[in-house]
């Protein structure tokens, strides 16, 4: 076969060049958009999923939450429900399970073929990578309005202000999860492991991180246990926001809404939400240098 030496077409045997647009900034960013938005309508259009993923918040919610309220409130908390109690746990469970959801799509990705045609085009590893975080964080955000919107249900005002700082850090907290979750699935080959990995990670996470207990009055080691939980940094200012809206006795506060404390010293919750992003930018981090190295 005759081959051209500058590339250019001049019959039907020679070799075509092919040209490869550099990487460019710009290129990066329209790369995080389309991963972005492809998230997205994967999500809008799986509605099994959305409703699915609804059972079990409201079951924890209503079934569980009415079911023990009625022991608990019998005690010194009476006074609030213990659905609201839990409400800021329910948010929680909500997006972090959404989240690793989100991030399971990459090995339903690499199982198909797709991950890897992402992989190989004229783009960073990092701008795939942060499209799939930033999209799993607004799918995890946006299942998480739905849980907000059932605040009234559980005696939890609809206030414009309350609902924002919500949001903020049901976002922030999803897009820790979403970049946790990536990380594991570089490695990994199939959704067998991948929700074998995620059982045994996430949900004793979730069930340290306060939840559905409070945090004051607790043995020495689940003590410990929950501070060293990053969940658990995700989850107390979810509860701080909402006690800060509900009219309520000092000693209840300090019973169900105690903050966590370094050895005596109480835990500012804007120091907990910087935590969390520092955590959340750690992990990004993290799995982009796992997705460097995929091959």
């Amino acid at each position: 076969m005759a081959t051209s030496t500058k590339g250019n077409v001049t019959g039907p045997g020679e070799v075509v060049a092919v040209h490869v647009p550099a990487r460019s900034l710009r290129h990066d960013l329209r790369a995080i958009k389309i991963v972005l938005h492809r998230e997205m309508l994967r999500f809008g259009n799986d509605r099994t999923r959305l409703l699915s993923s609804l059972v079990q918040p409201v079951l924890w919610l209503f079934v569980l939450g009415t079911g023990l309220g009625s022991l608990i409130n019998r005690g010194p908390a009476v006074g609030v429900d213990y659905r609201t109690f839990v409400y800021p746990g329910v948010i929680s469970m909500t997006v972090i399970t959404t989240a690793m959801f989100s991030a399971a799509s990459i090995v339903w990705d690499r199982e198909f073929g797709f991950l890897r045609e992402m992989l190989v085009a004229p783009v960073s590893r990092g701008a795939i990578v942060i499209g799939k975080i930033l999209g799993g964080a607004l799918v995890a955000t946006s299942q998480g309005v739905i849980i907000l919107a059932l605040a009234g249900l559980v005696h939890v005002p609809y206030s414009p202000s309350l609902i924002l700082t919500l949001l903020g850090e049901m976002f922030l907290a999803s897009l820790a999860i979403t970049a946790f979750g990536v990380s594991l699935t570089a490695k990994i080959k199939n959704m067998q492991s991948f929700f074998g990995i995620m059982q045994m990670a996430i949900m004793p996470m979730i069930f340290l991180s306060g939840a559905m207990f409070p945090l004051s009055n607790l043995p020495g080691w689940l003590a410990v246990l929950t501070k060293i939980n990053p969940l658990t940094y995700a989850v107390d200012p979810l509860r701080h926001a909402i006690f800060g809206h509900l009219s309520v006795s000092p000693q209840v506060v300090a019973q169900l809404n105690p903050g966590v404390s370094w050895f005596g010293w109480h835990v500012p919750v804007g120091l907990e939400i910087g935590l969390v992003a520092v955590i959340g930018v750690i992990l990004t981090a993290f799995a982009i240098a796992q997705f460097r190295r995929t091959e």
